[in-house]
């Protein structure tokens, strides 16, 4: 295949492949001016390999899902057709688009990493040859085991985003360390939530001061060599620093909130720059004039719409705003972010075949992403889940820090410890920091009802114990708990559960409602968490209830009931709403 009919060919932007067909009223793309296409795939091209291969397409060595038999996304669809179409075009007709949705036309909305989160991909029109060149944009890293081993459709989405201060890029060896290897300058942890009403950024200060655990890395040549940890340093050495990968920034979070990313997505410099461009520009909001010696920017009080450079500079601006430290550029980011979000769910961005190809193209171009999506079309089904958000309920956010107390000259950050638990707490069990109705009032009594009623005494409540992914011990623990302290002799540890959960259940049959109640008012457990079923035996044959601990369990006696809403006194804004940096 030539250069051109690949969009490659020097001076041809692919947009401009894009033909309006007169007889059928819509777009179709051009691959070739010469030739007729057709809609037909030929065979899959072979893979180069060698030095030739395509950018960063590594596999994970050895990977395996973490729960056998658990399905996980991406797998590889052919196009579609139109309904009714022959298999094969009359002679001489191109084949055609997929009919299309007035009210859904193009809505792929794909977030991608770094700084900028979000990008519109409209790619099953596109064509299988176009799907394939834009696969080879795509660079890819091993997660090393220390994702969940990808998203899941039906289940709460966590994507680490990280933007690098790598300084390739033509034009970029002028911003400070040219030499940069590339370190976490800018990390948001994206939580979507199982239901994809509402979703958090999270954002994490470089500066914060973190213990990076050790790291298993995939080298170069597909060796694994583990890279020390390194207690009480700044969060952003968990990248680059010592050859550390995403990877290891992933533990690095985990280690922090308690959260397990499912995957992870990069850009660099000219993501910012390429993406703006692309989309057109966005529209920020200055409360004063800027003119920053050490970004580049120089703009005056009002709002503007900038790209390319003038983006960049944008998100890089920290003394001439705030208190001129990285939290004050961190609400920049966060407002250019929402920006950029509203920009690429309006109409005259989702309607616009020219942008949509642009968009594609610099998105792909500007990612490294994990293993788990390095294809086009594991990157198309996350963008579908994520296209679901409404603006309005996707809120930003900063881990709660403050100044470190070791320092007289204030340069990082730790931890809020009176503040930070409570945030994580409400991202792990998936609730949402906006007004979203999470349940139907009549759902909600149901579930509280379950508390309510009499409770049987301790001596008589007879439970089994679990550990459906709890530290190892935690069943054991709650045991000598529960007999030592509480007085519920009748309870015995059976191991380990068929299969982990998040949060911790107590399944009971209707007859054993009384000793549910009494269980979970020792627990410290909420309605949900309560599971009416069936009836199940002991050791001893008798009947007894269930309690599985899951992921959420942090030790004998600590209550279980999650919170159900953002406290008040936490930093937070909504990507529907305009804020001028101050």
């Amino acid at each position: 295949m030539d250069a051109q009919s690949r969009g490659r060919a020097e001076n041809i932007d692919p947009a401009d492949q894009w033909v309006l067909n007169p007889e059928t009223g819509e777009y179709e793309l051009r691959l070739s001016p010469s030739a007729p296409q057709s809609s037909i795939p030929g065979p899959r091209r072979p893979r180069p390999s060698g030095a030739g291969a395509a950018r960063g397409r590594t596999a994970a060595p050895g990977r395996a899902p973490e729960r056998p038999g658990r399905e996980t996304p991406g797998r590889e669809v052919p196009p579609r057709r139109r309904r009714g179409a022959p298999e094969e075009p009359p002679p001489g007709r191109r084949g055609r688009r997929p009919a299309k949705k007035k009210s859904k036309a193009k809505k792929a909305l794909l977030w991608t990493g770094g700084t900028m989160a979000f990008v519109v991909l409209a790619t099953g029109a596109a064509g299988y040859l176009y799907l394939e060149h834009l696969n080879d944009n795509i660079e890819s890293l091993p997660d090393d085991g220390a994702s969940t081993g990808g998203f899941r459709k039906d289940e709460a989405i966590n994507i680490l985003l990280i933007g690098t201060d790598k300084r390739t890029g033509a034009g970029n060896g002028s911003y400070g360390d040219k030499n940069s290897a590339g370190h976490a300058d800018t990390t948001i942890l994206l939580h979507v939530a199982k239901d994809r009403t509402n979703a958090t950024a999270l954002s994490i200060p470089r500066d914060l001061i973190v213990d990076i655990p050790d790291c298993p890395t995939t080298q170069e040549d597909g060796t694994k060599e583990v890279i020390p940890g390194s207690p009480g340093v700044r969060f952003n050495e968990s990248l680059g620093q010592s050859g550390r990968t995403p990877s290891c920034t992933m533990r690095t979070v985990t280690e922090l909130t308690g959260i397990k990313p499912d995957n992870f997505m990069v850009a660099d410099f000219n993501a910012v720059k390429t993406l703006t461009s692309a989309v057109g520009g966005v529209e920020v909001c200055l409360a004063k004039d800027i003119d920053d010696e050490k970004s580049h920017l120089k703009l005056p009080a009002g709002t503007h719409t900038i790209e390319g450079e003038q983006a960049l500079a944008f998100v890089r601006t920290r003394y001439s705003v705030g208190s001129g430290g990285d939290l004050s550029r961190i609400g920049l980011q966060q407002q250019f972010l929402s920006s950029l979000m509203r920009k690429l769910k309006s109409n005259d961005t989702l309607t616009s075949p020219s942008k949509m190809i642009k968009l594609a193209e610099a998105g792909t171009k500007a990612l490294t992403v994990d293993s788990q999506l390095d294809s086009i079309n594991k990157l198309k089904d996350l963008g579908l889940e994520l296209g679901k958000l409404d603006t309005r309920n996707l809120t930003f956010t900063t881990v709660p820090v403050k100044d470190n107390p070791a320092e007289k000259v204030k340069a990082t950050v730790v931890v809020d410890e009176s503040k930070a638990p409570e945030v994580f707490s409400l991202i792990k069990n998936d609730v949402s920091f906006t007004e979203v109705k999470q349940q139907k009032k009549e759902e909600k009594d149901a579930v509280a009802a379950r508390l309510k009623g009499e409770k049987a005494p301790a001596s008589e409540v007879r439970v089994r114990i679990m550990n459906g992914g709890a530290p190892g011990g935690s069943a054991q623990e709650m045991l000598n708990w529960l007999q030592l302290q509480q007085g519920v002799t009748k309870s015995e540890n059976a191991g380990n559960a068929p299969e982990d959960l998040k949060k911790t259940t107590l399944e009971y049959a209707p007859d054993q409602a009384a000793q549910a109640r009494r269980l979970a008012d020792l627990l410290g457990l909420s309605g949900s968490a309560m599971k009416p079923g069936e009836s199940v035996t002991n050791s001893q044959g008798l009947p007894a209830m269930t309690l599985t601990l899951g992921e959420d369990f942090e030790g004998a006696g600590t209550p279980l009931t999650p919170p159900d809403k953002a406290p008040d006194d936490i930093e937070k804004s909504t990507a529907d709403k305009v804020e001028c940096a101050k």
